[in-house]
């Protein structure tokens, strides 16, 4: 280890910053928001600059640098354009014990400043030794979007308990079996969700309760989006690392299965047309036993689990057990196929509203309000037709829709396997048997599709 990671308390504390330009105002900023007491010394200064030290209260000095600003600081930062100012600042600070750092000189800092992600009282500093500040950015990017939001608020509540917990289990050990007990439970996700009352609720029902006698088992509805593992959204992640057993659909893809926590029980439950594997009355049965027995359950479901897929049921049965859940939508397969389509669902000039509806066959029928569907200006996206898209088209242009309006078969979307096959409502369902089109798929009727031609962008395999 070549630096030694520290954090230092500069609150009310002497920090001179030397430099008036707008790298002295990034550091300036930064010290002002540790709470220090701050001193620019610059020849000239410029204007963001000083209108933060008035904000602030701090002093500025515009005057040449000289050994004795420093007196009294604890440290230092060199942020000026004149390398001779910045070496006989670090010069001066060391002879004097003051840390100090000289922006993008590392030969001439005692400390570094890292690239941090602040959600205080959480702090993550990163930091490569000065050797790649551009590396050190990126790995601040990652570490943004993977930190939870709401951890700053994790980090208080269990702030406002240590006292407690300290004076209710005397030994170190126990207390941080307690803490360990309490971050692998469902109390983060309750803060992370802004339920904080349920979350307090939660903490003082294990304070109260032997470790030994907590069984508490929960279930996340998660939505997987529509094949791409890059349409997850951060939620859904979060919760694929911390889940016990996997209950998975068809739908969802082996590239998104790769992300689930290895050692997780993985259990397939999939449906395809006129083959359950399992019936949903005992999928249900299976999340209420499985959280009962205190597991983290996650019900991992392909595009959004509360379009068209029967998550509302599955939810049903766990408020009735009692089973505490959460929800994380996905990316619907309409929406994240079209957009891998490059077909825009709405569109000014072509249509101002979009349906989602169910395609599929009742006794060789599709029994929906064909009059209302066959308008003009709307987009229709049929989940499940494949099957039943020789009856649609039939009904479309039955009801008044022109036989030559647009129609695209979308096969597997956002995956390397996407294929784009594109019609008329009097030649697509042809098309798809030529093409050999197989499900999943996703059907959009509407001039919007003609976009198709111009907009596409993703090309699969």
């Amino acid at each position: 280890m070549d630096l030694l990671p520290i954090f230092l308390n500069i609150k009310k504390q002497k920090c001179v910053v030397v430099g008036g330009g707008e790298v002295a105002f990034r550091k300036a900023s930064l010290l002002l928001r540790a709470g220090a007491n701050l001193t620019i010394i610059t020849v000239s200064v410029e204007e963001q600059l000083r209108q933060l030290c008035s904000q602030h209260d701090a002093t500025v000095i515009e005057k040449a640098f000289e050994k004795s600003d420093l007196e009294g600081s604890t440290l230092v930062v060199a942020a000026t354009d004149d390398t001779q100012v910045n070496e006989r600042v670090s010069v001066a600070a060391t002879s004097l014990s003051i840390p100090v750092n000289v922006v993008d000189q590392p030969h001439l800092c005692s400390f570094i400043m890292p690239s941090i992600v602040d959600r205080s009282p959480i702090v993550i500093a990163i930091s490569s030794g000065g050797s790649s500040p551009v590396l050190t950015r990126k790995l601040k990017e990652l570490n943004e979007t993977m930190i939870p939001g709401r951890i700053d608020k994790l980090a208080e509540l269990l702030g406002s308990y240590r006292g407690r917990v300290k004076a209710g289990i005397e030994d170190f050990s126990g207390r941080l079996r307690f803490w360990e007990s309490v971050l692998d439970s469902e109390i983060p996700e309750l803060v992370y969700s802004g339920q904080d009352d349920k979350a307090r609720e939660a903490l003082d029902a294990r304070l109260a309760e032997p470790i030994c006698e907590r069984v508490t088992g929960e279930v996340y509805l998660v939505g997987a989006g529509p094949g791409d593992p890059d349409l997850l959204t951060l939620r859904a992640l979060r919760l694929m690392h911390k889940a016990d057993v996997v209950l998975y659909d068809r739908l969802v893809s082996p590239e998104i299965l790769l992300k689930l926590r290895p050692d997780a029980e993985k259990i397939y439950v999939g449906k395809q047309s006129a083959n359950h594997a399992v019936p949903q009355e005992t999928i249900n049965q299976m999340l209420v036993r499985l959280a009962g027995e205190g597991n983290r359950v996650l019900r991992l479901k392909g595009g959004d689990p509360f379009i068209f897929g029967r998550g509302g049921e599955e939810l049903e049965s766990l408020a009735e057990a009692g089973i505490p859940f959460q929800i994380v939508p996905g990316i619907t397969a309409a929406s994240g196929c079209a957009s891998y389509a490059g077909i825009p669902l709405t569109h000014r000039d072509y249509s101002q509203s979009v349906r989602f509806l169910t395609g599929h066959t009742k006794d060789g029928r599709v029994p929906l309000e064909w009059d209302i569907l066959a308008r003009e200006q709307q987009t229709l996206v049929f989940y499940m037709g494949l099957a039943g898209l020789p009856v649609i088209c039939e009904q479309l242009v039955a009801h008044g829709m022109p036989s030559n309006t647009a129609v695209a078969v979308v096969q597997q979307g956002t995956t390397p396997n996407q294929k784009v096959l594109l019609g008329k409502l009097e030649t697509i369902a042809e098309l798809v048997v030529e093409h050999e089109i197989q499900a999943p798929t996703i059907i959009i009727v509407g001039e919007v599709v003609n976009l198709h031609k111009s907009l596409s962008w993703f090309n699969g395999n």
